[in-house]
């Protein structure tokens, strides 16, 4: 293989991994609606790189699940049924409350970051009215985070990841009434209080309610 045809296999791998990343985000933001169909051309076009590295994006889309190809039709950004999405929450309802209550044995979870967000979450949503929900939303993936990475489970984190990343397709906030936001809230602060008390059972048990009072406010409004 010459310089020049590594130099340009180079160029492509980076040119994929952007497109990737770029393509992925506006799916899981939303910006890409489910079922929308998505064409090469103009993917290329608005991402400024050639199909090559779109169509490898493409096919690693394909096999996380985010995107579907048929045949001679093209790809299409999933569908999520409500089957698919109890699923995805039932996931979360045991793996999650089982990373809090590693969480809260470690003694390595920062409990002053996770109180600081959340109280910038309540700032972000006074009385349960969120100003800006994709601020809300990362917010709550940071809150998340920092306690599955606390667990001191090096796999917990990934996995949970790609379980709860779905959902996040429907901005999951903007479904919230803003009774079921206050508790989702609420909840933050009581997790707070029972990882800084130690207590496994607790945090454990504030986890799974936490997680299941969030499927069961969002299913009513669920629109596929």
């Amino acid at each position: 293989m010459s310089d020049r045809t590594g130099l340009r296999e180079a160029d492509n791998g980076h040119a994929a991994d952007h497109a990737y990343r770029l393509i992925r985000e506006q799916i899981l933001s939303g910006q890409r609606s489910a079922g929308e169909w998505l064409r090469e051309g103009e993917l290329a076009e608005s991402i400024g790189v050639s199909r090559t590295p779109v169509r490898e994006a493409l096919r690693r889309l394909t096999a996380e699940g985010l995107v579907r190809h048929e045949r001679n039709r093209g790809v299409q950004v999933q569908a999520w049924s409500i089957h698919d999405l109890d699923e995805i929450f039932s996931l979360r309802s045991v793996l999650e409350p089982w990373g809090c209550r590693l969480a809260a044995t470690t003694g390595t979870v920062d409990v002053a970051a996770l109180d600081a967000l959340a109280h910038r979450m309540d700032e972000v949503a006074p009385d349960g009215r969120p100003t800006d929900v994709d601020q809300l939303t990362e917010l709550n993936n940071q809150f998340h985070r920092m306690i599955l990475e606390a667990s001191d489970n090096s796999r917990l984190a990934g996995v949970v990841s790609s379980v709860i990343q779905m959902p996040l397709v429907w901005r999951t906030f903007s479904h919230y009434s803003p009774e079921a936001l206050r508790r989702s809230l609420a909840h933050h602060h009581e997790l707070v209080a029972a990882l800084t008390a130690a207590d496994p059972d607790w945090a454990e048990s504030v986890m799974r309610s936490h997680v299941r009072a969030a499927w069961h406010s969002i299913r009513p409004g669920h629109d596929m």
